[in-house]
């Protein structure tokens, strides 16, 4: 069945709402569904698959389908294929990096992409940036050997090639592989003006108060409406460390109070968090005082990265934004930390 047929056949079923600007990338993946349905050509002495076809990378506003049309693309693909967050992807890199440095090896990436090409035809990745100088070293090396071996790639993001590491530390040297990337994948800008993801959560509220059984049962209803139980815990690699996301499906994380704000992460893990998540679903937010001063200061640093990159914010909390913090040293700055919570709230935020 063709990726157009497939579509079809899911918008009669009532599963998709026609889009003109999903349609118009169906052609794009059915190039790659068609060619990787090729069988591989067999001779006496080896066995020849067909020239691999560029990839894609699907890059738009959050909600518009990008994930969708991947996945629509990687259930019909008749090849040995892996699908991953681009986030999961790496931390999987880093960790097969370090079984081979304890091997001895020189070049560490070498076998992990010979590792890879030897598994699969085909990569999908959801989500792909690049907010580490060290990723984004080996990133363009892993993939440069995966192109030559022939492995097709369909990725999706956010923003465009040539925005990936914005201003990030010695870009200059990441220049080459968003060259890569334009040579061997096909760039095809999402333009909807729909987001789903929105659609779910028109007119729901999106900070419950008290925390007690009626708030939780609520935002279980909105987690289930988001991820359609298919998240998964997600490994951020900031800084040389592990923080791991209890729950994330297509750029929607789950995490407790505790999670964030109860362990030692700053400034630099709550970017990384905000990155890769465009909502997150924040549970057990409690009342704040001087006794829980440190994860007090947590808290407001991660609504400020939350803020600051438009994320939107769904959670449980004891009392409202304004009875969260009411003694204490940090009172007064909480303030503004209350008047962002507000903001949040607001039916336009995360847009």
């Amino acid at each position: 069945m063709t990726v157009q047929e497939t579509y079809r056949d899911r918008i009669a079923a009532g599963e998709l709402h026609h889009d003109p600007a999903q349609e118009d990338v169906l052609d794009e993946l059915e190039r790659i569904r068609a060619v990787m349905a090729e069988p591989v050509k067999r001779g006496r002495l080896f066995r020849k698959a067909p020239e691999p076809p560029n990839g894609l990378y699907i890059w738009g506003g959050v909600g518009r389908g990008k994930s969708m049309l991947m996945d629509l693309l990687f259930g019909l693909v008749q090849a040995p294929k892996r699908r991953a967050h681009f986030h999961a992807f790496m931390q999987w890199v880093h960790e097969e990096m370090n079984v081979a440095r304890k091997r001895g090896v020189d070049d560490a990436i070498a076998p992990v992409a010979e590792k890879l090409a030897a598994e699969v035809r085909f990569l999908a990745f959801d989500e792909m940036q690049i907010s580490d100088i060290t990723d984004a070293m080996i990133v363009g090396r892993l993939f440069e050997a995966l192109f030559a071996a022939g492995v097709v790639i369909v990725t999706t993001s956010n923003r465009p090639p040539d925005d990936l590491y914005k201003n990030g530390l010695n870009r200059q040297l990441f220049l080459p592989f968003i060259g890569l990337l334009k040579g061997k994948l096909v760039i095809h800008e999402l333009v909807s003006e729909t987001d789903y993801r929105q659609g779910v959560l028109e007119g729901t509220p999106s900070y419950f108060t008290p925390n007690d059984a009626v708030a939780r049962a609520q935002i279980n209803a909105v987690w289930a409406g988001l991820t359609e139980g298919q998240a998964q815990p997600l490994t951020l690699r900031t800084k040389g460390r592990d923080v791991v996301i209890p729950g994330f499906h297509n750029g929607v994380a789950r995490a407790g109070f505790h999670d964030l704000c109860g362990q030692p992460l700053g400034a630099g893990d709550y970017l990384a968090l905000a990155a890769a998540a465009r909502v997150l679903v924040l549970e057990d937010i409690p009342r704040l005082s001087r006794a829980n001063f440190n994860e007090a200061k947590r808290f407001v640093t991660l609504i400020d990265a939350l803020y600051e990159a438009h994320v939107r914010l769904i959670c449980t909390a004891a009392a409202a934004p304004e009875m969260l913090y009411v003694e204490g040293e940090g009172v007064f700055e909480f303030e503004r930390t209350a008047s962002r919570l507000r903001e949040m709230q607001g039916a336009d935020w995360g847009r």
